[in-house]
Protein backbone atom coordinates (compact mmCIF):
# COMPACT_ATOMS: atom_id res chain seq x y z
CA UNK A 1 0.00 0.00 0.00
CA UNK A 2 2.78 2.19 0.73
CA UNK A 3 4.37 1.67 -2.53
CA UNK A 4 1.14 2.72 -4.50
CA UNK A 5 0.78 5.68 -2.46
CA UNK A 6 3.87 7.27 -2.61
CA UNK A 7 3.95 6.19 -6.58
CA UNK A 8 0.71 7.90 -6.75
CA UNK A 9 2.38 10.82 -4.93
CA UNK A 10 5.24 11.03 -7.32
CA UNK A 11 2.69 10.74 -10.12
CA UNK A 12 1.01 13.70 -8.79
CA UNK A 13 4.25 15.95 -8.14
CA UNK A 14 5.39 15.20 -11.80
CA UNK A 15 2.31 16.17 -13.41
CA UNK A 16 2.42 19.17 -11.35
CA UNK A 17 6.10 19.86 -12.59
CA UNK A 18 4.98 19.20 -16.10
CA UNK A 19 2.17 21.67 -15.60
CA UNK A 20 4.17 24.67 -14.17
CA UNK A 21 4.62 27.09 -17.50
CA UNK A 22 7.83 29.14 -18.47
CA UNK A 23 7.18 33.29 -19.26
CA UNK A 24 9.69 34.86 -21.67
CA UNK A 25 10.32 38.58 -20.94
CA UNK A 26 10.92 39.62 -24.40
CA UNK A 27 12.46 43.06 -25.86
CA UNK A 28 11.35 42.51 -29.34
CA UNK A 29 9.54 39.89 -30.98
CA UNK A 30 9.63 39.18 -34.48
CA UNK A 31 6.21 38.76 -35.80
CA UNK A 32 6.65 36.20 -38.68
CA UNK A 33 3.18 35.77 -40.00
CA UNK A 34 2.77 39.97 -40.37
CA UNK A 35 5.99 40.47 -41.12
CA UNK A 36 6.51 43.25 -38.62
CA UNK A 37 8.43 43.48 -34.61
CA UNK A 38 6.57 43.75 -31.16
CA UNK A 39 7.66 45.66 -28.34
CA UNK A 40 7.38 44.11 -24.97
CA UNK A 41 6.43 40.82 -25.16
CA UNK A 42 5.44 37.77 -23.20
CA UNK A 43 5.63 34.43 -24.47
CA UNK A 44 3.67 31.86 -21.93
CA UNK A 45 5.10 28.41 -22.64
CA UNK A 46 3.34 25.26 -21.14
CA UNK A 47 4.65 21.80 -22.06
CA UNK A 48 6.11 21.73 -25.54
CA UNK A 49 3.53 24.72 -26.85
CA UNK A 50 2.87 28.27 -26.68
CA UNK A 51 0.27 29.21 -24.30
CA UNK A 52 -0.18 32.77 -25.43
CA UNK A 53 1.61 35.31 -26.35
CA UNK A 54 0.42 38.94 -24.68
CA UNK A 55 1.89 42.66 -24.37
CA UNK A 56 3.80 43.78 -21.38
CA UNK A 57 6.02 41.60 -18.89
CA UNK A 58 3.68 39.00 -16.85
CA UNK A 59 4.10 35.86 -14.78
CA UNK A 60 2.52 33.75 -12.91
CA UNK A 61 3.87 30.51 -11.18
CA UNK A 62 6.70 29.38 -13.02
CA UNK A 63 9.92 30.04 -14.55
CA UNK A 64 10.73 33.20 -15.58
CA UNK A 65 12.90 33.78 -18.42
CA UNK A 66 14.69 37.20 -18.70
CA UNK A 67 14.98 38.39 -22.99
CA UNK A 68 14.23 41.80 -22.28
CA UNK A 69 17.61 43.11 -23.69
CA UNK A 70 17.28 40.46 -26.89
CA UNK A 71 15.45 39.69 -30.45
CA UNK A 72 13.32 36.77 -30.60
CA UNK A 73 12.00 34.81 -33.26
CA UNK A 74 11.01 31.37 -33.80
CA UNK A 75 13.13 28.82 -34.43
CA UNK A 76 14.13 28.55 -37.92
CA UNK A 77 14.19 25.70 -40.41
CA UNK A 78 16.51 24.30 -43.02
CA UNK A 79 15.06 22.41 -45.86
CA UNK A 80 18.31 20.71 -46.77
CA UNK A 81 20.68 19.25 -44.98
CA UNK A 82 23.06 16.09 -45.08
CA UNK A 83 23.23 15.49 -41.53
CA UNK A 84 25.29 12.43 -41.61
CA UNK A 85 28.58 13.90 -42.91
CA UNK A 86 30.61 17.18 -43.03
CA UNK A 87 33.18 18.46 -45.44
CA UNK A 88 36.48 17.70 -45.45
CA UNK A 89 39.34 16.67 -47.95
CA UNK A 90 39.28 12.87 -47.01
CA UNK A 91 35.24 12.76 -47.15
CA UNK A 92 35.48 10.35 -50.26
CA UNK A 93 37.55 8.01 -48.11
CA UNK A 94 35.02 7.51 -45.33
CA UNK A 95 33.11 5.70 -47.32
CA UNK A 96 35.28 3.05 -46.85
CA UNK A 97 36.82 3.98 -43.89
CA UNK A 98 34.08 4.72 -41.61
CA UNK A 99 31.62 1.76 -39.68
CA UNK A 100 27.50 2.69 -39.53
CA UNK A 101 28.11 3.70 -35.72
CA UNK A 102 31.21 5.80 -36.42
CA UNK A 103 28.85 7.68 -38.52
CA UNK A 104 25.96 7.89 -36.31
CA UNK A 105 28.25 9.39 -33.03
CA UNK A 106 29.34 12.03 -35.64
CA UNK A 107 25.72 12.83 -37.06
CA UNK A 108 24.56 13.35 -33.31
CA UNK A 109 27.26 15.77 -33.06
CA UNK A 110 26.39 17.35 -36.32
CA UNK A 111 22.68 17.68 -35.07
CA UNK A 112 23.38 19.34 -31.50
CA UNK A 113 25.34 21.70 -33.62
CA UNK A 114 22.32 22.74 -35.46
CA UNK A 115 20.63 23.15 -32.60
CA UNK A 116 22.71 25.54 -31.12
CA UNK A 117 22.62 27.74 -34.27
CA UNK A 118 19.14 28.50 -33.76
CA UNK A 119 17.85 25.72 -35.97
CA UNK A 120 15.21 23.94 -34.45
CA UNK A 121 13.95 21.80 -37.48
CA UNK A 122 15.43 20.36 -40.31
CA UNK A 123 14.69 18.98 -43.57
CA UNK A 124 17.52 15.85 -44.34
CA UNK A 125 18.09 15.54 -48.19
CA UNK A 126 19.75 11.83 -48.21
CA UNK A 127 22.17 9.43 -46.27
CA UNK A 128 22.35 6.24 -45.38
CA UNK A 129 19.64 5.69 -43.23
CA UNK A 130 21.46 6.60 -39.57
CA UNK A 131 19.46 9.92 -40.83
CA UNK A 132 16.08 8.09 -39.64
CA UNK A 133 17.98 6.32 -36.84
CA UNK A 134 18.74 10.03 -35.34
CA UNK A 135 15.07 11.14 -36.11
CA UNK A 136 14.27 8.44 -33.92
CA UNK A 137 16.58 9.18 -30.98
CA UNK A 138 16.00 12.77 -31.07
CA UNK A 139 12.20 12.22 -30.69
CA UNK A 140 12.53 9.73 -28.06
CA UNK A 141 14.57 11.99 -26.10
CA UNK A 142 17.39 9.78 -26.02
CA UNK A 143 19.84 12.76 -28.12
CA UNK A 144 19.52 16.37 -28.52
CA UNK A 145 18.96 17.43 -31.57
CA UNK A 146 16.32 19.50 -34.34
CA UNK A 147 13.41 17.96 -35.33
CA UNK A 148 14.11 16.25 -38.68
CA UNK A 149 12.33 15.05 -41.68
CA UNK A 150 14.02 13.11 -43.56
CA UNK A 151 14.03 11.34 -47.23
CA UNK A 152 16.85 8.31 -46.15
CA UNK A 153 18.68 7.50 -49.34
CA UNK A 154 18.30 9.80 -52.06
CA UNK A 155 17.22 8.07 -55.19
CA UNK A 156 18.81 8.48 -58.49
CA UNK A 157 19.92 5.98 -61.98
CA UNK A 158 22.67 4.43 -62.44
CA UNK A 159 25.61 6.31 -62.93
CA UNK A 160 23.75 9.12 -61.58
CA UNK A 161 24.30 11.86 -58.49
CA UNK A 162 22.90 9.48 -56.49
CA UNK A 163 24.19 6.50 -57.30
CA UNK A 164 26.46 5.38 -54.65
CA UNK A 165 29.17 3.70 -56.34
CA UNK A 166 30.36 6.34 -58.67
CA UNK A 167 34.28 6.41 -58.29
CA UNK A 168 34.56 3.19 -57.56
CA UNK A 169 36.97 0.32 -58.91
CA UNK A 170 34.95 -1.61 -61.50
CA UNK A 171 34.87 -4.90 -59.70
CA UNK A 172 33.57 -3.03 -56.52
CA UNK A 173 30.57 -1.03 -58.52
CA UNK A 174 28.80 -4.12 -58.65
CA UNK A 175 25.00 -3.39 -59.74
CA UNK A 176 23.25 -0.97 -57.28
CA UNK A 177 18.86 -1.39 -57.63
CA UNK A 178 16.42 0.42 -56.51
CA UNK A 179 16.96 -1.21 -52.67
CA UNK A 180 19.86 1.22 -52.84
CA UNK A 181 18.14 3.83 -54.33
CA UNK A 182 19.21 3.34 -57.92
CA UNK A 183 16.59 3.06 -60.90
CA UNK A 184 16.12 2.68 -64.42
CA UNK A 185 12.92 2.62 -65.81
CA UNK A 186 9.28 3.57 -63.80
CA UNK A 187 9.14 -0.06 -61.92
CA UNK A 188 12.49 0.84 -60.61
CA UNK A 189 11.48 3.83 -59.34
CA UNK A 190 8.14 2.58 -57.46
CA UNK A 191 10.14 0.16 -55.83
CA UNK A 192 12.58 2.48 -54.53
CA UNK A 193 9.73 5.08 -53.28
CA UNK A 194 8.10 2.00 -51.58
CA UNK A 195 11.64 1.18 -49.80
CA UNK A 196 12.56 4.35 -48.58
CA UNK A 197 9.13 4.42 -46.86
CA UNK A 198 9.64 0.69 -45.51
CA UNK A 199 12.65 2.21 -44.37
CA UNK A 200 11.10 5.09 -42.46
CA UNK A 201 11.15 8.52 -45.30
CA UNK A 202 9.14 11.27 -44.26
CA UNK A 203 10.33 12.48 -47.89
CA UNK A 204 11.41 11.38 -51.38
CA UNK A 205 14.37 13.41 -52.96
CA UNK A 206 15.73 12.11 -56.49
CA UNK A 207 18.76 13.65 -58.48
CA UNK A 208 16.84 14.81 -61.19
CA UNK A 209 20.41 16.16 -62.68
CA UNK A 210 23.95 15.57 -62.17
CA UNK A 211 25.79 17.07 -59.16
CA UNK A 212 28.95 19.00 -58.53
CA UNK A 213 30.07 16.72 -55.81
CA UNK A 214 29.49 13.25 -57.05
CA UNK A 215 32.44 11.67 -58.86
CA UNK A 216 31.30 11.60 -62.48
CA UNK A 217 31.94 14.06 -65.18
CA UNK A 218 28.43 15.94 -65.51
CA UNK A 219 26.88 18.45 -63.35
CA UNK A 220 23.87 18.93 -65.02
CA UNK A 221 22.34 16.73 -67.49
CA UNK A 222 18.91 15.46 -66.89
CA UNK A 223 18.95 12.21 -65.61
CA UNK A 224 15.63 11.23 -65.45
CA UNK A 225 12.65 10.54 -67.65
CA UNK A 226 9.98 12.67 -67.37
CA UNK A 227 7.39 9.22 -66.79
CA UNK A 228 9.84 8.07 -64.01
CA UNK A 229 9.79 11.09 -62.32
CA UNK A 230 5.88 11.39 -62.68
CA UNK A 231 5.89 7.31 -60.98
CA UNK A 232 7.90 8.47 -58.09
CA UNK A 233 5.21 11.70 -57.43
CA UNK A 234 2.40 9.15 -57.66
CA UNK A 235 3.77 6.38 -55.88
CA UNK A 236 5.16 9.08 -53.15
CA UNK A 237 1.74 10.38 -52.62
CA UNK A 238 0.00 7.29 -52.28
CA UNK A 239 2.52 7.08 -48.83
CA UNK A 240 1.95 10.79 -48.22
CA UNK A 241 5.83 11.21 -49.28
CA UNK A 242 6.55 14.38 -51.05
CA UNK A 243 9.44 14.81 -53.35
CA UNK A 244 12.27 17.07 -53.64
CA UNK A 245 14.55 17.42 -56.34
CA UNK A 246 18.02 17.84 -56.60
CA UNK A 247 18.52 19.81 -60.21
CA UNK A 248 21.29 22.33 -61.46
CA UNK A 249 20.63 21.93 -64.91
CA UNK A 250 17.43 23.53 -66.50
CA UNK A 251 15.86 20.54 -68.69
CA UNK A 252 16.22 18.38 -65.48
CA UNK A 253 14.10 20.93 -63.71
CA UNK A 254 11.38 21.31 -66.18
CA UNK A 255 10.59 17.70 -66.14
CA UNK A 256 11.13 17.03 -62.46
CA UNK A 257 8.06 20.37 -62.03
CA UNK A 258 6.02 18.86 -64.79
CA UNK A 259 5.56 15.91 -62.85
CA UNK A 260 4.88 17.40 -59.27
CA UNK A 261 7.84 17.39 -57.12
CA UNK A 262 7.22 19.69 -54.21
CA UNK A 263 10.87 21.36 -54.16
CA UNK A 264 13.67 22.04 -56.57
CA UNK A 265 16.95 22.22 -54.69
CA UNK A 266 19.75 24.28 -56.09
CA UNK A 267 18.12 25.34 -59.35
CA UNK A 268 21.33 26.64 -60.76
CA UNK A 269 21.13 27.02 -64.17
CA UNK A 270 16.94 27.51 -64.00
CA UNK A 271 15.65 29.98 -66.91
CA UNK A 272 13.34 32.58 -66.44
CA UNK A 273 10.69 29.70 -68.16
CA UNK A 274 11.18 27.29 -65.57
CA UNK A 275 10.58 29.68 -62.65
CA UNK A 276 7.56 30.74 -65.17
CA UNK A 277 6.67 27.08 -64.87
CA UNK A 278 7.64 26.57 -61.00
CA UNK A 279 5.39 29.39 -60.34
CA UNK A 280 2.64 27.83 -62.50
CA UNK A 281 3.13 24.62 -60.33
CA UNK A 282 3.37 25.80 -56.86
CA UNK A 283 6.70 24.55 -57.07
CA UNK A 284 8.90 25.63 -54.11
CA UNK A 285 12.89 27.24 -54.87
CA UNK A 286 15.01 25.91 -52.08
CA UNK A 287 18.60 27.97 -53.56
CA UNK A 288 21.45 26.69 -50.68
CA UNK A 289 23.74 30.06 -51.74
CA UNK A 290 26.11 28.57 -48.81
CA UNK A 291 27.40 25.55 -50.71
CA UNK A 292 27.46 27.31 -53.90
CA UNK A 293 29.68 29.69 -52.45
CA UNK A 294 31.43 27.08 -50.44
CA UNK A 295 32.16 24.95 -53.05
CA UNK A 296 33.38 27.19 -55.87
CA UNK A 297 35.84 28.78 -53.14
CA UNK A 298 37.64 24.70 -51.66
CA UNK A 299 37.66 23.98 -55.33
CA UNK A 300 40.99 26.22 -56.02
CA UNK A 301 42.58 24.26 -52.95
CA UNK A 302 44.48 21.45 -54.35
CA UNK A 303 42.54 18.17 -53.65
CA UNK A 304 40.32 19.27 -51.94
CA UNK A 305 38.39 17.64 -54.33
CA UNK A 306 38.75 14.63 -56.67
CA UNK A 307 39.85 16.18 -60.12
CA UNK A 308 36.70 15.38 -62.18
CA UNK A 309 34.72 17.88 -59.58
CA UNK A 310 36.62 20.71 -59.21
CA UNK A 311 35.58 22.34 -63.03
CA UNK A 312 31.74 21.48 -62.05
CA UNK A 313 32.29 23.69 -58.98
CA UNK A 314 34.07 26.62 -60.48
CA UNK A 315 31.31 26.76 -62.93
CA UNK A 316 28.21 25.87 -61.08
CA UNK A 317 29.21 27.24 -57.59
CA UNK A 318 29.07 31.49 -58.50
CA UNK A 319 26.27 31.24 -60.56
CA UNK A 320 23.46 30.56 -57.49
CA UNK A 321 22.93 33.96 -56.16
CA UNK A 322 22.33 35.46 -59.57
CA UNK A 323 19.95 32.70 -60.19
CA UNK A 324 18.44 33.65 -57.31
CA UNK A 325 18.00 37.16 -57.56
CA UNK A 326 16.19 36.08 -60.65
CA UNK A 327 14.00 33.52 -59.08
CA UNK A 328 13.04 36.30 -55.96
CA UNK A 329 11.90 38.79 -58.46
CA UNK A 330 9.97 36.44 -60.52
CA UNK A 331 8.02 35.59 -57.32
CA UNK A 332 8.90 32.36 -57.34
CA UNK A 333 8.15 30.87 -53.91
CA UNK A 334 11.19 30.69 -51.81
CA UNK A 335 12.28 28.30 -48.57
CA UNK A 336 15.29 28.17 -46.90
CA UNK A 337 17.86 25.39 -47.40
CA UNK A 338 21.58 25.81 -47.32
CA UNK A 339 22.60 22.07 -48.29
CA UNK A 340 24.76 21.90 -44.80
CA UNK A 341 27.01 19.63 -44.74
CA UNK A 342 28.24 20.96 -48.32
CA UNK A 343 29.73 23.36 -46.32
CA UNK A 344 30.22 23.48 -42.30
CA UNK A 345 27.30 22.35 -40.02
CA UNK A 346 26.36 25.29 -37.96
CA UNK A 347 26.61 27.84 -40.32
CA UNK A 348 23.12 27.80 -41.96
CA UNK A 349 22.60 31.22 -40.80
CA UNK A 350 24.94 32.62 -43.67
CA UNK A 351 22.61 31.71 -45.89
CA UNK A 352 20.29 34.45 -44.52
CA UNK A 353 22.80 37.43 -45.54
CA UNK A 354 23.58 35.58 -49.03
CA UNK A 355 19.59 36.14 -49.40
CA UNK A 356 19.88 39.75 -48.78
CA UNK A 357 22.74 40.25 -50.47
CA UNK A 358 20.76 39.08 -53.24
CA UNK A 359 17.74 41.30 -52.49
CA UNK A 360 15.64 39.61 -50.15
CA UNK A 361 14.50 41.83 -48.00
CA UNK A 362 15.78 40.65 -44.32
CA UNK A 363 12.26 39.98 -42.87
CA UNK A 364 10.93 37.83 -45.70
CA UNK A 365 14.65 36.09 -45.72
CA UNK A 366 13.24 35.24 -42.18
CA UNK A 367 10.37 33.96 -43.55
CA UNK A 368 11.69 31.80 -46.02
CA UNK A 369 13.13 29.78 -43.07
CA UNK A 370 9.71 29.93 -40.65
CA UNK A 371 6.51 30.37 -42.27
CA UNK A 372 7.15 29.20 -46.27
CA UNK A 373 9.29 25.96 -44.87
CA UNK A 374 6.64 25.16 -42.43
CA UNK A 375 4.33 25.02 -45.69
CA UNK A 376 6.58 22.75 -47.72
CA UNK A 377 6.68 20.64 -44.80
CA UNK A 378 2.66 20.78 -43.84
CA UNK A 379 3.36 21.87 -40.26
CA UNK A 380 1.72 25.60 -41.05
CA UNK A 381 -0.14 24.74 -37.92
CA UNK A 382 2.78 23.85 -35.35
CA UNK A 383 5.91 25.29 -36.99
CA UNK A 384 7.29 29.22 -38.14
CA UNK A 385 5.50 31.47 -35.96
CA UNK A 386 5.42 32.30 -32.18
CA UNK A 387 1.38 32.42 -31.51
CA UNK A 388 -1.13 30.63 -29.05
CA UNK A 389 -1.07 26.58 -30.01
CA UNK A 390 2.70 26.24 -32.03
CA UNK A 391 5.40 24.41 -30.52
CA UNK A 392 7.16 26.26 -28.46
CA UNK A 393 11.01 26.18 -30.50
CA UNK A 394 12.38 30.12 -29.38
CA UNK A 395 15.63 31.41 -30.26
CA UNK A 396 16.98 34.81 -29.14
CA UNK A 397 20.01 37.19 -30.74
CA UNK A 398 21.03 40.18 -29.35
CA UNK A 399 20.34 42.77 -32.27
CA UNK A 400 17.85 43.57 -34.59
CA UNK A 401 18.49 41.72 -37.55
CA UNK A 402 16.06 43.82 -39.86
CA UNK A 403 18.94 46.14 -39.02
CA UNK A 404 21.71 43.52 -39.28
CA UNK A 405 20.72 40.20 -40.68
CA UNK A 406 24.49 39.08 -39.67
CA UNK A 407 22.96 38.68 -36.14
CA UNK A 408 21.67 36.07 -37.17
CA UNK A 409 25.09 33.61 -36.79
CA UNK A 410 25.45 34.68 -32.98
CA UNK A 411 22.28 32.84 -31.60
CA UNK A 412 22.47 33.43 -27.89
CA UNK A 413 19.44 31.25 -26.69
CA UNK A 414 17.33 27.87 -27.82
CA UNK A 415 14.58 26.45 -26.45
CA UNK A 416 12.73 23.60 -28.72
CA UNK A 417 9.31 22.02 -27.85
CA UNK A 418 9.60 23.44 -24.48
CA UNK A 419 13.02 22.47 -23.65
CA UNK A 420 15.74 25.66 -23.16
CA UNK A 421 18.68 23.87 -24.97
CA UNK A 422 20.81 27.04 -24.92
CA UNK A 423 20.94 30.16 -22.31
Amino acid sequence: MRITLLSLALALLSNIAFAQKTYLHVGKLVDTKNGKVLNEQTIIVSGDEIEDVIDGYESGAGKVIDLKDKVVLPGFADLHVHIETETSPTRYLEGFTLNEADIAYKAQELALRTLNAGFTTIRDLGGSGVNVSLRNAINTGKVLGPRIFTAEKAIGTTGGHADPTNGYRKDLMGDPGPKEGVVNNVDDARKAVRQRYKNGADWIKITATGGVLSVAKNGQNPQFTEEEIEAIVTTGKDYDLQVAAHAHGDEGMQRAVRAGVKTIEHGTLMSEETADLMKKHNTYYIPTLSAGKYVAEKAKIKDYYPAVIVPKALEIGPQLQKTFAMAYNKGVNIAFGTDAGVFPHGENAKEFGYMVEAGMTPMEAIQSATIETAKVLKAEDALGQLAAGFKADIIAVDEDPLQNINTLNEVTFVMKAGEVIKE
